[in-house]
C-alpha cells in the first residue's frame, strides 16, 4: 500500500495538532492532484481537470464537530481512491483555533464576519481568519471556468424540530435548479430562504463569487468522537455525489420550505428572549406573541404563525439573536 501523506491520512488530527509540513503538494495514485494551501485548506483537482468547482466547508464554528468529521473521512477516501473526484474541490476547515479548544469562537462569531465585515473588527482573531478564508476562496474560484457550488456545513447549538435543515443565502438571482434538486436527495426536513444580506460564509460565496451556496445544519453540537454520523448519511451521500459529479443515490423526498420574515435584534445587554431556555429550533408561536424585547424594541409575531430559528440571547449586542420564519409554498 503506498504511503499516504499525514495531512491526507488524517486531515483533522493533522490540523488540530498543528504539525509542521514539508511537502505541500503531490499526486495520488488515482491521478488526483492535491495541494495543501495553509491551515485547514486542502485543494484537489482531477488529473483530467474539470470546469466545475466545489467548496466544502465545516468548522466555521469550532465546536460543530459532526461535519468536520464527515469532511475528514471524505479526505481519507479521496487519498485512498475510495472516493472518485470529477470536480475541482476545496476542503476548508474554518475556525481552527476555536476547534482546538472545542469553542464556538474565540473573540467573535466567524459566521458574521464574511462579506468583508471583518474589516470592522481588526483586533479580533476571527477577523484575521475570515480574511484568510475569503482570500483562499477567491484564489480557488479564480481558476473556475464553469459551475460553482459551496456547501457550508454546521450543527445547531440547540435541539430542532428538524434534525437536518438547510438555509439558502439571500440573492437576487434565481436559486440553482440543480442544487435544489440535489437537496431533495439528502434527507433534509426543511429549507430556509434568507431575506437580507448577511455576514455568513454562504452569503459571501454567493454574492462575491456567484457560487450556488447553501448552509446545511446537521443535528446538535457534540464533542469530537461522540457524533452519530449515520444520522447524516443523506448529506454525506450528497457530498459524495457532488464530489464525483454523479447523481445523488439517496431517495428523493420533499422538504418544508420556510421564508425568513424577521430577525431578533439585540441592541444592548437589556435584551430579553421571552421563550424557554431550552426552546427548540422551529418552535411555533401564534400572532401577537411577544418573542423578544430590548430597550425601545419589541418583536411580536405579526403573521398567523411564526417559527423561531437560532434563538440565542447570549450573542454580543449588534448581532442578530434569532430568526423568525413562516412556511411558504415555493421559492
Amino acid at each position: 500500500m503506498p504511503h499516504t501523506h499525514p495531512v491526507l491520512a488524517d486531515f483533522l488530527s493533522f490540523t488540530l495538532q498543528d504539525h509542521p509540513i514539508d511537502i505541500v503538494k503531490g499526486t495520488l495514485a488515482s491521478g488526483v492532484h492535491w495541494h495543501y494551501l495553509g491551515e485547514g485548506l486542502l485543494e484537489f483537482v482531477p488529473h483530467h481537470g474539470s470546469d466545475q468547482s466545489l467548496v466544502l466547508s465545516a468548522g466555521i464554528h469550532g465546536n460543530e464537530t459532526a461535519p468536520i468529521e464527515l469532511l475528514n473521512t471524505l479526505v481519507k477516501d479521496l487519498a485512498t481512491g475510495q472516493q472518485a473526484l470529477d470536480v475541482r474541490l476545496l476542503v476548508l476547515l474554518g475556525n481552527v483555533a476555536a476547534m482546538r479548544g472545542s469553542d464556538r469562537y474565540l473573540d467573535d462569531d466567524l459566521n458574521r464576519l464574511f462579506d468583508h465585515r471583518h474589516t470592522h473588527l481588526p483586533e479580533s482573531r476571527e477577523a484575521l481568519r475570515a480574511a484568510q478564508i475569503e482570500a483562499a476562496m477567491a484564489q480557488f474560484f479564480a481558476g473556475a471556468s464553469g459551475a460553482r457550488y459551496h456547501l457550508d456545513l454546521h450543527t445547531a447549538i440547540r435541539p430542532s424540530s428538524f434534525t437536518r435543515f438547510g438555509l439558502l443565502p439571500y440573492q437576487t438571482r434565481p436559486y440553482d435548479a440543480h442544487l435544489l434538486k440535489c437537496l431533495e436527495c439528502c434527507d433534509l426536513g426543511a429549507l430556509l430562504i434568507n431575506h437580507a444580506p448577511a455576514g455568513t460564509f454562504a452569503y459571501h460565496s454567493s454574492q462575491h463569487h456567484g457560487a450556488e451556496s447553501v448552509t446545511l445544519e446537521l443535528g446538535k453540537v457534540q464533542p469530537f468522537g461522540q457524533n452519530k454520523l449515520d444520522e447524516f448519511a443523506g448529506i454525506n451521500a450528497l457530498m459524495q455525489s457532488m464530489v464525483s459529479a454523479t447523481k445523488p443515490n439517496w431517495p428523493a423526498q420533499p422538504y418544508q420550505v420556510f421564508k425568513v420574515v424577521g430577525q431578533l435584534e439585540k441592541h444592548s445587554e437589556a435584551f430579553k428572549l421571552h421563550l424557554p431556555d431550552d426552546v427548540a429550533n422551529f418552535s411555533s408561536y401564534p400572532q401577537g406573541t411577544l418573542i423578544a424585547s430590548d430597550t425601545g424594541y419589541e418583536y411580536k409575531v405579526s403573521h398567523s404563525e411564526e417559527r423561531v430559528v437560532f434563538p440565542n440571547p447570549k450573542v454580543k449586542p449588534g448581532v442578530r439573536a434569532g430568526l423568525m420564519v413562516v412556511e411558504v409554498k415555493d421559492y
